[in-house]
């Protein structure tokens, strides 16, 4: 069967190349040639050498070589002032998630070599494909059961339409069952907003076999005669399997709302007779007549002071290595990766079949598959550089997102300023500007907008904005929604979670980092006591975390303003003291987990239990720790074995001054609003990493004031009423040009 192109790819690459390309950096990304040498070594391999009848693709990606192998290849020293280690030889290898199998290849004498094949444990599933989603909705419209389901609330075959979602949690079917459930729209004409139609009942798809296996009703609310509201059924429990699931409902059909609520202006038009465009936006362009600052070579970037690594990858989507800032002409290592570990969506309608909803967006389907092709004007502003993707589609051919990630820059107001406000005093603005390396992921329903950002004054930025459309079902007239938000007539859009966990492998001035913990907490001396006598003193308390299982997780004192450091306790700053290091800085983002301590959820994403974790890397065969729910997510119904909560609670020996890895948890929670619909304005959570005794001082104090000669007033006469009093480019306290003088 060919692939089912999505709509995020540019195109298939079906040549299969005897070589691959040679690569730049060891940690360059297959090339979509090399993606195709490898499957074609799998199937050459599994022909002649196992009893594997046929294959089907499911990921290919490369396994990164060891960290000291990498940093000496780069000439980054492991130790601060240190010298780098001796180059070594290092052999590419691969990694391919094959069926129900898993392939290790190595790159040898010209050609890919399948070094192991083993089968996956039993009750792990590899992640869900772009073509097993879209192949869902096929089978779905071509149920028959499914289509009279449909035809009773008016609605015709060919209207049909389905996001299909791993099942997430169902003790009903066997493990080894592959499965996803399929949320169910309407759509009346070629680009109608479907999710403004939901359809009430949910089907079940086993991938593999192609058919329906099972259709879910979830029951309905109900006012009772005292004015609270009670669920049409006795229990929360799924019922079993069966044919009478709309019967045990215990409720009636909803047909879908027919409303449109378009997002498309053209469809708007014609939908909405209320919808008139705005007349009073002017153009804004973003110009760069010299060009851009920074350079590319391959996937290695250079801007200002920073280098890195940017790379696509299948699961992270961006993955951002070896990041380093030149201080002065010492190379200064800060990050060994940076990215984007795991993601969870867990929703709060207790009700089955909506209890299963929980989404791991990255585990399940990809951040990387579900990336967009991004267009110049739109999604980037100013002059661009795009870095493709590839992945692999079932047949072992590379799906190619040609404008994968977005690289930039952009202006971020002021970087720093003051002015002597005494009279005949001078002023300095200096403005900011930033590097931005950005990816926008479509997971059926919803957008994710990842912005990596770099400053001048050495701090970095995780910015994630949520866009997109609210997960919805239908609800009946005057129905009780206590999980839940009406957003348009028939429109019921459920309570739920975004809580993502970002994963940071330092390397701040080597490879053996510490994490230290302070708290800022008032004097215990009491009012009046020589010791503060005014009552106003506080200081930090801090404390280096050490033990794997004591020190390994944990929790935020909102009391106490706690906060982390990432520290090279080997590199003292020659005035304050302190090591050298770089602060988290991740409250507006913290969260707690609301699903109950041992909910399915809870079980499966203990990472959403904490806001910090830190573990001992350890790396092996497959690369280092990398994902806190497990390598293979869909499906589990505990905690695997390689989770971070696992790694905690069963590691041993200390994480101070060793090779060690963070996973920060951030996220937010989602009350609909009407607001909201029908396409939701972005929402924002951030991390921030800021230098803290890392720089002798602001490392920002050489970037140049530009004042901007393109400038001008926005009247003509300098005041949009006529009654202005200062100059353009004037200080209202002395008269000096704003940018130094």
């Amino acid at each position: 069967m060919p692939a089912i192109l999505p709509a995020i790819t540019t195109a298939v690459l079906n040549g299969f190349p005897a070589k691959p390309s040679k690569f730049n950096h060891p940690l360059d990304p297959l090339t979509p040639g090399e993606i195709n040498a490898v499957t074609l070594t799998i199937r050459h391999y599994t022909t002649a050498n196992t009893p594997i009848k046929a294959v089907r693709f499911i990921t290919c990606c490369l396994i990164p070589p060891p960290k000291k192998d990498v940093l000496a290849a780069l000439r980054i020293p492991l130790t601060p002032g240190g010298k780098p280690e001796a180059p070594v030889d290092i052999i590419r290898k691969a990694e391919s998630d094959v069926s129900c199998y898993n392939a290790i290849l190595a790159f040898k004498g010209g050609e890919w070599e399948v070094e192991s094949i083993d089968q996956i444990p039993e009750g792990s599933e590899p992640q869900i494909t772009v073509e097993e989603l879209t192949m869902c909705e096929v089978i779905v419209r071509n149920d028959p059961k499914v289509q009279a389901l449909a035809k009773q609330v008016g609605i015709e075959p060919h209207q049909i339409f389905a996001d299909g979602w791993a099942i997430g949690y169902d003790e009903r079917f066997p493990k080894y069952q592959r499965l996803q459930q399929a949320i169910l729209f309407a759509r009346f004409s070629e680009d109608d907003n479907l999710y403004a139609h939901p359809l009430d009942f949910v089907p079940v798809v086993d991938s593999v076999a192609e058919k329906v296996v099972q259709i879910d009703f979830p029951p309905g609310y109900r006012y009772t005669a005292e004015g609270s509201h009670e669920l049409s059924v006795d229990t929360t429990e799924a019922p079993p399997l069966s044919d009478e699931s709309f019967a045990k409902s215990n409720r009636e059909r909803i047909p879908p709302p027919l409303t449109s609520y378009d997002f498309l202006p053209d469809l708007m038009e014609q939908t909405d007779p209320t919808y008139k465009p705005r007349e009073d936006l002017k153009p804004l362009h973003i110009l760069q007549p010299e060009g851009v600052s920074f350079k590319m070579n391959g996937h290695m970037l250079e801007w200002q002071k920073w280098k890195m690594h940017i790379a696509f990858s299948h699961r992270e989507g961006v993955a951002l290595s070896t990041i380093t800032y030149n201080d002065d002409g010492e190379i200064r290592p800060i990050f060994y990766r940076l990215s984007l570990a795991e993601m969870v969506v867990p929703y709060g309608a207790p009700e089955f079949p909506h209890s299963r909803k929980l989404a791991f967006d990255s585990g399940e389907y990809g951040m990387g598959t579900m990336a967009n092709d991004l267009s110049l004007g739109c999604d980037c502003l100013g002059k661009i550089h795009y870095v493709p993707g590839a992945f692999v589609t079932h047949a072992g051919t590379a799906f190619v997102i040609k404008n994968a990630i977005c690289i930039h820059e952009e202006d971020a107001g002021v970087l720093w300023k003051h002015t002597d406000y005494r009279p005949g005093g001078r002023s300095h603005t200096v403005r900011s500007r930033r590097l931005v390396v950005s990816m926008v992921c479509t997971l059926a329903n919803y957008e994710y907008i990842w912005n990596y950002y770099f400053y001048q004054d050495g701090n970095i930025e995780l910015e994630i904005r949520l866009s997109g459309i609210l997960q919805v079902y239908p609800t009946g007239p005057n129905e009780p929604n206590p999980h839940g938000t009406v957003v348009a007539p028939g429109v019921n859009a459920h309570l739920h979670q975004h809580i993502f966990s970002v994963r940071v492998d330092p390397m701040i001035d080597g490879i053996r980092n510490s994490v230290v913990e302070s708290d800022i907490v008032s004097l215990a001396a009491p009012t009046g006591s020589k010791e503060n006598f005014a009552g106003n003193g506080f200081h930090v308390k801090e404390r280096i975390l050490t033990d794997q299982v004591k020190d390994g997780a944990r929790d935020f004192d909102w009391a106490a303003e706690r906060r982390w450091k990432i520290a090279n306790l080997n590199k003292t700053h020659e005035v304050s003291g302190k090591p050298s290091s770089y602060q988290i800085m991740m409250k507006g983002g913290l969260l707690p987990l609301l699903s109950k301590s041992d909910s399915w959820i809870s079980r499966r994403a203990s990472y959403a239990h904490k806001p910090l974790w830190v573990v001992r890397d350890q790396e092996g065969p497959k690369g280092g720790r990398m994902w806190p729910s497990g390598k293979y997510v869909p499906q589990t119904r505990e905690e695997p074995e390689d989770s971070v909560g696992r790694w905690v609670k069963e590691g041993h020996g200390s994480i101070d001054n060793e090779d060690i890895v963070l996973y920060l948890t951030v996220g937010t929670t989602h009350v609909p609003r009407p607001e909201d619909w029908p396409v939701m304005p972005v929402e924002h959570v951030n991390i921030l990493f800021k230098p803290n005794s890392f720089f002798t001082k602001n490392p920002s104090m050489d970037v140049p004031g530009t004042k901007d000669v393109h400038s001008t007033s926005a009247f003509a006469n300098g005041n949009g009423n006529g009654n202005g009093h200062y100059r353009n480019g004037t200080n209202a306290s002395n008269g000096s040009p704003c940018c130094g003088h």
